[in-house]
């Protein structure tokens, strides 16, 4: 096993914490149940820090699930993968997925698979596995913005990189508009964290499909047990059980940016993202 971990990790590039998928491995060995592969996999996705992690967390403790957490090697490979033709990216992101789901021994429980960036490349990841579903989380862009702001990964003078190797800092990301690549460096910090907020739903949702669910962070610590319903529904789980996981998540941070940002930042965020706000009932 681990031999094959260290082989993968050269061969694909991102994939630099190998051991998690040995660890998995021996997590869900007990779990597996199914002769056949599972292909009902799970996507989460949506911008980063709008509880994706979180969510996905508690989807993966359901009966026969397992969470995959971010697959590096996915997340590093996206801005490249986002300019292919569809069907040629849908067999990249299967070929990741189920070599990742091999070493962790977890093909025949349903994987959830929780890279924001997928919102990107989404009608290819469908493609990748015509049985999946996806689960698009939004939550309150200035709210997303004030996360995105503490953690600096987009923040100019922001040094290092996340751990699939992708720097931090105000560079321009491939989700960047063409036309306005010069404009995104020297944009302010609020400014580069609302284009990411919108730029990232903006792609998820030009996907028309019955298969993605939206699902709004404010909903889910909200009313728990309502939106347990609804994404058991969309995902055929139990919606008592999911309850049970989802009624852990709290809303503290719900509204935060009202303590949180300058006037200056929420006009920053208004003037890149209020479109976007105003549709979805934040403004």
């Amino acid at each position: 096993m681990k031999s094959s971990l260290r082989r993968l990790a050269a061969a694909v590039p991102g994939l630099t914490t190998v051991g998690l998928y040995g660890q998995n491995a021996a997590r869900v060995l007990v779990r597996a149940r199914r002769k056949e592969r599972e292909e009902r996999l799970v996507f989460v996705l949506g911008s980063p820090r709008s509880g994706t992690t979180m969510f996905a967390g508690m989807l993966g403790a359901q009966p026969g699930l397992v969470d995959l957490g971010e697959v590096k090697p996915l997340k590093a490979s996206i801005a490249r993968i986002a300019g292919l033709p569809e069907e040629e990216a849908a067999r990249e992101i299967r070929t990741i997925l189920e070599r990742i789901r091999g070493l962790a021994l977890s093909r025949r429980l349903r994987a959830v698979e929780q890279t924001p960036e997928v919102a990107h490349v989404l009608p290819a990841a469908l493609a990748a596995y015509p049985k999946a579903r996806a689960v698009h989380m939004i939550r309150d862009g200035r709210d997303v913005v004030c996360s995105l702001l503490a953690e600096g990964w987009l923040s100019r003078g922001r040094e290092g990189a996340d751990d699939a190797g992708l720097a931090f800092g105000d560079h321009a990301r491939f989700w960047v508009e063409p036309e306005r690549l010069e404009e995104f460096g020297s944009a302010s910090d609020a400014t580069r964290a609302a284009w990411a907020w919108r730029r990232y739903l903006t792609a998820a949702r030009s996907v028309e499909d019955g298969r993605v669910l939206e699902l709004r962070y404010e909903h889910l610590v909200g009313d728990p047990a309502a939106a347990a319903r609804e994404v058991a529904a969309h995902l055929t789980l139990d919606a008592a059980t999911l309850e049970a996981s989802l009624g852990t998540a709290h809303g503290r941070s719900v509204g935060r940016w009202e303590r949180d940002l300058s006037a200056e930042q929420v006009a920053d965020v208004e003037r890149e993202a209020g479109d976007l706000l105003r549709e979805l009932g934040y403004l």
